[in-house]
């Protein structure tokens, strides 16, 4: 469940950010499929994942992680 949770923030994040997924995979440099399956649960993303995620969005890395 916990990668569910990171997924749906990470989506959040983009859309209060305002990007598209094509916007913020080509800013991040990865495939927007691997964005995609990153935002769907799919594929759990590694630390080095959140860390470019959020970078890119200008975030904690925590915000993504929290499980409130």
């Amino acid at each position: 469940m916990e990668k569910n949770r990171v997924a749906q923030r990470i989506r959040a994040f983009r859309k209060l950010k305002g990007y598209t997924q094509n916007e913020l995979a080509l800013k991040m440099g990865i495939s927007i499929s691997k964005l995609g399956s990153i935002e769907r649960g799919s594929v759990k993303p590694d630390e080095k994942t959140i860390q470019l995620i959020s970078e890119t969005l200008n975030i904690d890395p925590a915000e993504l992680k929290n499980q409130d």
